[in-house]
């Protein structure tokens, strides 16, 4: 949602705080809000819920919300957080090595990843498809939640990993002589 940088966020009601998924049990919630992976990563950002009310996520510190974690609003009503379906690939291996060895050259592109027993879920990129395909995985296209796993520093699934925005181009050598580039940008939203 974009607001005009003169909007006066005093009108919106606050959510302040979060409890995760499992801590937010015995409460109904009053609201929920479906989002993207990407725009699960909050700080200061006012959000639109799934009834249309819209909220101000003013929070402390950044931090990745999980599907069903919940904001807390200044009077105790909670929102559900509820992770969007998005446009993905299914990717599949002929072997537990093979996914393994997948997941390492999707890891060395830098791109989020959902890594499960028999599948990695990845957001739908055709360069990437192809090269997947070229090393022997079935790719196919799923929409569904996307719940990536968060970086080795982000703690608690919340952090640093997902505390800042950036953009850039990476080009990948090999020492096979083969090169690969693929470009993407990140908007995290964070003040």
């Amino acid at each position: 949602m974009k607001l005009d940088i003169r909007t006066d966020f005093t009108k919106f009601p606050r959510a302040v705080s979060v409890l995760t998924a499992g801590e937010a049990r015995a409460v109904t919630p009053y609201d929920r809000a479906v989002l993207a992976h990407d725009e699960r990563h909050l700080r200061r950002r006012v959000i639109e819920l799934a009834g249309g009310d819209r909220v101000l996520v003013d929070l402390p510190e950044p931090i990745a919300l999980n599907d069903r974690d919940r904001l807390v609003m200044e009077d105790g009503r909670h929102i559900e957080i509820v992770a969007a379906e998005e446009p993905l690939y299914d990717i599949r291996a002929e072997s537990a090595v093979h996914l393994a060895e997948l997941a390492w050259h999707i890891g060395n592109r830098h791109l989020a990843a959902a890594i499960e027993a028999n599948r990695i879920l990845i957001l739908r990129d055709h360069v990437i498809k192809t090269m997947l395909e070229g090393l022997g995985a079935t790719v196919s296209d799923v929409s569904e939640p996307f719940v990536p796993v968060r970086g080795a520093y982000s703690g608690h699934g919340h952090g640093h990993a997902e505390a800042h925005a950036h953009s850039h181009a990476e080009v990948h050598s090999h020492a096979h002589g083969e090169s690969h580039s693929h470009s993407h940008s990140h908007d995290h939203h964070h003040d």
